[in-house]
């Protein structure tokens, strides 16, 4: 099959057909979205703490899978909520349930204080995960993720954006300044249009197509479209 590049209204396409046609859920497309990430994590080398920074949309969900595959394989994890748990919904809360009733170490970002907050709880990791806007994000990170992302840039870990680094248009490949520079990103299903542009090229690292699930015969009518 070619090199594709989907739109993010192509994504929710792929999505919505995957469900409505074919008989998945979505909670099965996150679950084999989180664990290709988490097997990627373990193929790129896991040597200390994998802190992972959610979101309240279906990035943040996946993160929380991630984390479970990468606890269940005995590595250290810390989940960041940058959110109200309280207004995750769907796919993404059902997750945040499991991990929450699994006891994988959870914390909230504060109101007040949070660039303490987060110096605290980055201290020593190995790995740093993007799960905190997805490919349906447009415009600039709102506080406090525009702080957040320029703090997290700046720590000497090594960095994994979730489908693509959050402050990158999915459809543009624009880079607002408070974009996650990742050395590896873990896109799923396509790289994303936005991938093919030069600024967005130094955020990606190096680019990981992750299989979801989706059947190859919706791929191959969708991608032929």
């Amino acid at each position: 099959m070619p090199e594709q590049y989907l739109t993010r209204e192509q994504v929710r396409e792929v999505d919505r057909r995957a469900v409505t046609e074919y008989g998945m859920t979505g909670l099965v497309l996150m679950e084999n979205a989180g664990r290709g990430c988490a097997d990627l994590l373990c193929r790129l080398g896991i040597h200390g703490p994998v802190v992972l920074c959610c979101g309240k949309g279906n990035n943040g969900g996946d993160g929380f899978v991630i984390a479970r595959h990468l606890d269940s394989r005995g590595h250290d994890v810390r989940v960041l909520v940058f959110c109200d748990p309280a207004e995750l919904t769907g796919d993404a809360a059902a997750n945040f349930k499991t991990v929450e009733a699994a006891k994988l170490p959870i914390f909230r970002c504060p109101v007040v204080d949070h660039p303490q907050w987060l110096t605290e709880q980055l201290a020593g990791a190995d790995w740093i995960v993007d799960a905190l806007l997805g490919t349906g994000t447009r415009g600039v990170p709102r506080p406090p993720l525009d702080v957040v992302l320029h703090q997290i840039n700046a720590h000497a870990a090594k960095k994994l954006a979730i489908d693509l680094p959050s402050g990158l248009d999915c459809d543009t490949g624009k880079c607002a300044s408070s974009t996650f520079r990742a050395d590896h990103t873990c896109t799923f299903v396509a790289a994303k249009a936005g991938f093919r542009a030069a600024d967005a090229r130094v955020f990606l690292g190096v680019v990981h197509v992750v299989d979801i699930g989706v059947p190859r015969k919706l791929l191959i009518e969708f991608m032929s479209e």
